[in-house]
This record gives structure tokens, sequence and C-alpha cells, in this order.
């Protein structure tokens, strides 16, 4: 649709629960001055005028305990290069797209991650993360839109780690599963160990006071949903990317 009706050089995404900053045009567009520069993406800021609940999903995701080294995609962070960024917040080449035929839209929501491998590893052409290239994104309320969020990004993360490993085979992707794994499996055998069942709980605490001390740095007006939103988006992320790892094909495919 955007190749059809668009007529300049650049196109630019945008979800329909974000807008953009008044130059966001501007800013991105002074980006593409190197040929060898084929996309440019921004943060996608939590705005002011969103609910409480809608608050602490922001800042649940721009948390190091969440989004780790990408918390760059929720705020605004150095300038860099970077080879996976998401649709919300997008500017690519006309010609780019074209040439790598678009969005696999049967990958929603990760039809970004496809487009941003194809032009990085196929065409070799860089990725531009603007920090001033700014939309602010309505976020979904804690706790179940949320948490229907975050476990499709990580069915979907799940399978690309074996599907597209060159941008989803990282270990930091792996960690929320990792949890998952350690607190199930470590609570069963606890129950049969003392020395082990000793160990586990401090660990647990040890884990229960990290994230403690990250929502009251997060803001204490909503620390108390910040700290209960870390711990199930760790969990949810950890349950279904180990769904999406171990999946033969995902729905979107089959339909496909």
């Amino acid at each position: 649709m955007a190749l059809k009706h668009a007529k300049g050089e650049i196109l630019a995404f945008l979800d329909d629960d974000a807008y953009p900053l008044r130059d966001w045009l501007s800013r991105a567009a002074d980006n593409f001055r190197s040929e060898e520069i084929a996309a440019v993406g921004g943060p996608a800021v939590t705005p002011d005028s969103d609910s409480a609940r809608q608050k602490a999903s922001g800042l649940v995701y721009s948390s190091f305990l969440v989004s780790g080294p990408y918390a760059y995609r929720y705020l605004p962070k150095k300038r860099k290069e970077v080879d996976d960024f998401p649709s919300c917040n997008l500017f690519v080449r006309r010609s780019v797209f074209e040439q790598v035929g678009g969005f696999n839209t049967q990958f929603w929501p990760g039809e970004d991650t496809k487009l941003c491998l194809d032009i990085t590893c196929k065409l070799r052409k860089k990725i531009i993360y603007d920090p001033e290239v700014i939309v602010y994104h309505h976020r979904r309320r804690l706790f179940l839109p949320h948490l229907k969020q975050v476990a499709n990004y990580a069915l979907h993360r799940g399978y690309f780690a074996k599907r597209f490993p060159r941008t989803s085979l990282r270990i930091s992707y792996f960690l929320p599963s990792i949890l998952f794994l350690g607190i199930v499996a470590g609570g069963i055998f606890s129950l049969f160990s003392s020395g082990l069942r000793s160990f586990y709980l401090y660990g647990l605490t040890l884990y229960v006071l990290t994230v403690l001390v990250s929502s009251i740095y997060a803001g204490f007006r909503f620390s108390h949903l910040v700290f209960s939103g870390i711990i199930v988006t760790h969990l949810a992320y950890g349950l279904y990317f180990l769904k999406g790892l171990f999946a033969n094909k995902l729905k979107e495919e089959q339909n496909g």
C-alpha cells in the first residue's frame, strides 16, 4: 500500500497508536544524506497523557531489567547503528523497500525484524538509530493487555531465534526463559533438598530485591505497578519465548 500511494523517496512507518514529534520528518530526513543508510528509527516514548497503568507499562518496557541493551527503543539514547528496529517509528528508502519486497506480514508482529534482517544482511545497508527522531507511543495497560503484547513479541522472537538467528539468537532474549525455568524447576527440586531450598530462596530473594530497587528507581509513584509488571513480564516472555522456540510453524505462516 505504501509503494502504491507514496510519491516520495523515503517511506515513513508509524503505528496507529503512536504520534510523532512536530519535526519528526525533517529530523529523520537529515540521516539519509549517505547512500549507505537505508533506514532510520527512533525512540517510541510513553506520552504524558497516558493513564497510570499505561505509564507503568512504559516504565516496564524501558527498564534495563526488561529491555536490557534495547532500552533505547523506548527512551532517547546515544545515536548508533542497529540491525533490528520496530516499525512503530521507522523510515525506509523506497528503493530499498522495493528491493527486499516490503514487509512479510506472515510474521506479524515480527515483520519489522524480517525487514531489517533483509536490509542489513542481504543488501548490506545500514540502519541508524537517532534519538531525536521521536514518536509518542500509547502503551497497553498493565496487566492483561500488556502481557498479551509481551507474549506475542516473545512467541515470535523465540521462533526467530532458530529461523533468523542472525539477529534473534542472542543471550539477552533467552534470559527471561532461563529465569522462568529456574523459578519453576528450582521450586520443584527445592522440595527435596534443604540445601537446594536455601540456595533457591536466596536467589529468589536477590531477584525480588533487584526488581524492587529498579521499580523504585523508575519512579516511586508507579513503583508498585512497575514491580509487579517487571516480574510478570519476565515470566510471560520467558514462557512464550520457549513456546516459539519449539514451535514448528507460527499461526501466521500456517495461514499464509
